[in-house]
């Protein structure tokens, strides 16, 4: 599903990665650990088109994304990749509802489908009656869940997610590290996650442990 050849990236004379190789299975849940620093939200952001590699290349679902056009990558992205992060950022003058259809909006689906497509993931989230709620009327735990069928609406192939538990309590965690699992089961979305939680980075079907840039 996922290919990275020979990813490099600097910031000035910092090298931040250094020949990063790697491979994803579909409907893979791959883990990725290390201390603050050591290259992994840069590695998630790039293998999620957020940013660019100096060199090397990244092959998505058979598409190598590092040839296509600023347009061409936004629309790649908007319909096969999915994004959860620590920081929700959901619409606050918008309900639920609405935040979780404003991808597909974006991918010009109708307001009609969209809404349909939103509820049933509402229906999964166990959120149903929560769905004309902003997101200031929602706890935690529902504010991430809401984010998670956000990121899922357009029905992408991959799901990047970066410390998605980062701010919740414990068992708001443990309910959104369940969930991923269940929606692998259901949805067959592969799964990328960058998280300090030690719980969640077990439960995955692999661990990448990564130190100075490169996987170890």
């Amino acid at each position: 599903m996922i290919q990275a050849e020979g990813i490099k990236k600097s910031y000035n004379e910092l090298h931040v990665l250094k020949e990063i190789n790697l491979h994803i299975r579909e409907k893979e849940i791959v883990s990725i650990v290390g201390a603050s620093g050591a290259g992994k939200s840069t590695l998630l952001h790039i293998l999620g088109t957020l940013d660019k590699a100096d060199s090397g290349k990244v092959v998505i679902g058979g598409e190598d994304i590092t040839k296509l056009s600023h347009k061409k990558l936004a629309s790649f992205r908007n319909k096969n990749i999915g994004f959860v992060f620590q920081q929700h950022h959901l619409l606050p003058e918008f309900s639920a509802l609405e935040n979780i259809c404003m991808p597909a909006f974006i991918a010009g689906i109708s307001q009609n489908e969209s809404e349909k497509k939103a509820m049933k993931l509402l229906e999964m989230m166990n959120l149903t009656d929560r769905a004309s709620h902003r997101p200031s009327e929602l706890s935690g735990g529902e504010q991430q869940r809401t984010a998670v069928a956000r990121a899922l609406i357009n029905q992408p192939k991959v799901v990047f997610a970066d410390e998605p538990s980062g701010n919740l309590d414990s068992a708001s965690a443990q309910s959104l590290h369940k969930l991923f699992f269940d929606l692998r089961s259901e949805l067959g979305q592969t799964f990328v996650i960058v998280t300090h939680n030690v719980q969640l980075a077990d439960m995955a079907d692999r661990k990448l442990t990564m130190k100075d840039g490169i996987i170890v």
